[in-house]
């Protein structure tokens, strides 16, 4: 009788997989409904080592790929009032410290960098039908919008905002081993 092993995220180098990935956000509107967003175009890659807790990873967002399903919405957050994207075209993170279920990081938008804390899920590994070995992960947080300078907002009777001020980040992450 043989044994099959299950495929482990092994030390190394993994690239964030685009086409099986998600970078999303969602924002409420009028402190009633929740307008969601993704971002099209981002890349980036973990390092693994044999300790979780010394792993790292490195994200490059395409702000001009934002994507609200309002291409005038889309072009407003692209806008000096929001990524001010001509000046400042991408967003970053760099973590700085993990565990098993937190990644902590330098996240930097509109040439503003903060610290953001992330709960991760790990998802396992597998192998495709292509033989590719792939990683899943998912994470969330909140961010302050108006800690990178994102100060956009139009009050409404009642001490009420049209837009929120927090932003849920919502990322759905796929790896693969580069190279």
């Amino acid at each position: 009788m043989s044994t099959i092993e299950s495929p482990t995220l092994t030390a190394g180098t993994w690239a964030i997989e685009p086409m099986h990935s998600e970078c999303g956000f969602t924002v409420r509107h009028l402190g009633m409904s929740k307008v969601r967003g993704r971002f099209n175009t981002f890349s980036g890659s973990a390092t693994i080592n044999d300790d979780l807790t010394a792993a790292s990873v490195e994200a490059i967002i395409d702000l001009s790929s934002v994507d609200t399903n309002n291409p005038d919405r889309d072009g407003h957050l692209t806008s000096g009032d929001f990524f001010n994207a001509e000046t400042h075209p991408q967003m970053t993170f760099v973590s700085t410290s993990a565990t098993e279920d937190k990644l902590v990081g330098q996240l930097t938008i509109n040439g503003t960098t903060n610290t953001v804390e992330l709960d991760v899920d790990y998802h396992g590994v597998a192998i495709d039908n292509f033989d590719m070995t792939r990683a899943g992960f998912s994470a969330t947080g909140t961010i302050r919008r108006s800690d990178f300078g994102i100060n956009f907002n139009a009050p409404l009777g009642m001490d009420g905002m049209l837009i929120s001020d927090k932003v849920a980040i919502e990322l759905e992450i796929q790896l693969v081993p580069a190279g």
